[in-house]
Parts: structure tokens; sequence; C-alpha cells
């Protein structure tokens, strides 16, 4: 037995009913983590969800901007949210399922400018990613870690990384932050562990390209991260590549792994 899990950077929740209700359907997850969702949390559409049987549903919304949530068929037995950087965005919440602590993450974008400097955007995601560093050492319960950080951090997760390498997500300060995050628990990158580079994997591709798919100028911006410990109980990830061309798609695919039952 095992539980399937789908992370998603939504890119508004309310906008893409249709192809989340085609997720649902094609892939059954018992777990769903959204990114983005773009909703105060008072107004996240839980009827939707518990229609579809997510009946445990942990939110933390923010309007316009931000927010995640996630929608289980299995109970929770814990959830908790960080304040990250104590700005008030909502950027984390955290589920506890089968004994395993499921963190559903929203990284800043960190702005245009990669200069913490001239660019307060990249300065606060710096800080955001340092944040994790520290919260990761401290982590002490069997973990998994989902949802759009905004970082590619190997060569082959972007499709140039020479000339990525001055663009935000790949540039090598992020990378750096990045793995010091990935070194502070030990966490497994799931995916690059089962589909190793040097093999190109995306999971996001912009709305600006006029062909998509033909350019295929994506980046890994989507993760899925495991404690050492339990690492060998995730099984087969994917990028669901396909539910980018859906229609009225968010910029990113969906990002599915099942975990094996404790």
């Amino acid at each position: 037995m095992s539980i399937r899990l789908i992370s998603w950077n939504i890119n508004s929740v309310r906008a893409r009913f249709d192809i989340i209700d085609r997720l649902i359907e094609d892939s059954a997850p018992d777990i769903l983590a959204l990114q983005e969702i773009k909703v105060d949390t008072p107004l996240f559409p839980r009827a939707f969800f518990e229609e579809r049987g997510y009946v445990h549903q942990a939110i933390n919304g923010q309007k316009n901007h931000h927010g995640v949530a996630t929608l289980s068929r299995l109970p929770f037995e814990h959830q908790d949210q960080i304040d990250w950087c104590q700005m008030g965005d909502a950027r984390h919440v955290s589920v506890r399922v089968d004994g395993i602590d499921i963190h559903n993450f929203y990284v800043p974008a960190g702005g245009d400018e990669p200069d913490p400097e001239a660019n307060a955007k990249f300065a606060h995601k710096l800080s955001f990613l340092d944040e994790m560093r520290s919260w990761s050492e401290a982590i002490d319960t069997p973990s998994v870690l989902v949802g759009d950080l905004n970082v590619a951090p190997l060569e082959h997760d972007v499709w140039s990384h020479k000339q990525l390498l001055k663009v935000v997500s790949h540039t090598p300060v992020e990378c750096d932050a990045f793995g010091r995050f990935i070194d502070a628990h030990g966490w497994v990158d799931v995916m690059r562990r089962d589909i190793p580079e040097p093999e190109k994997l995306y999971s996001w591709w912009s709305y600006r390209a006029r062909d998509w798919v033909r350019s295929d100028r994506g980046r890994r911006l989507d993760h899925v991260l495991a404690s050492p410990g339990i690492a060998d109980r995730l099984h087969s990830p994917q990028v669901l590549k396909h539910t980018r061309g859906w229609e009225k798609p968010s910029d990113h695919a969906a990002v599915q792994v099942d975990i094996g039952r404790g």
C-alpha cells in the first residue's frame, strides 16, 4: 500500500477547477499539496475538495499572492504552519500523515535582479533559504518536503546552464544556499535519485513561450525531498508534464510521488 502525493503550483486555485478535477480523475492522489492558491483562508473552496473526498484540509491562504493548501483523503495526526522571515506571507503548511510530517512550501521567487543590495525580493529569498537551512538542522521527525522552491539547483535542471547563471532561480548564490539547506538535514532529492543527471528534468515552462513544448526551455523549480531515514519509502517520482499542456494551465506541471505505508 502506498500514499500518492501530488504537489502542484496551481497559480490560483479558483481559476483551475477544471484541470484540478482532471488531475484527480487521472491520477487519484491521496494527498494534494497546492501552492500559490491566491485566496484568503476563509474563502478557500473547501466544499469543492470535500465533495471529491478530500475532507482533511490544512489551508494557509493569502489574497492575490502566495498561499498553500494540503488536501487529503487520509486523516491528519497534526498540522502546523510557520511564518518564515516574519513577513506574514502564507508560504508553508505542514501535516502529519502515517507518522510522516509533510511540508508544503512556496519559496519566494526573488524578483528579476539577482542582487540582494538592489533587490529586496532577492534578499528576502536568500533569507528564506537561510531560515530553511537552520530549521532543517533541528528536524527530528521523519519528513517529506514538497512544493515550489523556486530554485533549479543542478546544471541539468535548466535548459541552458550557461545562459541562466545570471537569471534568478539558477544563480550560484541561490544554488549554494539551496545546497546548504539540503545538507543541513541530509535531505534526499528523490527525483534526482531516481532520474539522475545528465537527464534534463523540468517542472516549469514560461507562459511567454509561443510553443513551450517545442522550445522546451524549462526549469526544475518543484521538488520532492525526504528525510534520509525514510527516503527508501518514496518511489516512482515523476513530473506530470502533460498537465502543463491542459487548457488554461498553470505554468508549473504537477509533480507526483508514491510513499510506502509504514
